[in-house]
């Protein structure tokens, strides 16, 4: 269980926390997104539903703004994309 960081496109990047608990998910959301450029993208990948409440929460006290939330039928697995403000 590793956590995934890299470069997807230009000005998006994927983090990928599957796997890891509260407050993990959140630390390394903030940490992503503190070396990003304002503007750019991260796609962040997780499994924990309660992670999503302290990364939106997050997201408002910082101005980075989560532009979708996805989640297939079935799939533990949350997709976000959050903008860096």
């Amino acid at each position: 269980m590793a956590i995934k960081f890299e470069k997807i496109g230009e000005g998006t990047y994927l983090l990928d926390v599957q796997g890891y608990v509260c407050p993990h998910p959140q630390i390394y959301t903030k940490k992503a997104l503190q070396k990003l450029k304002p503007g750019e993208i991260l796609e962040l990948v997780f499994d924990n539903p309660s992670s999503g409440e302290s990364v939106s929460a997050m997201c408002e006290g910082t101005g980075d703004e989560i532009l979708d939330r996805s989640q297939a039928a079935g799939d533990p697995t949350l997709r976000w994309r959050i903008r860096k403000g």
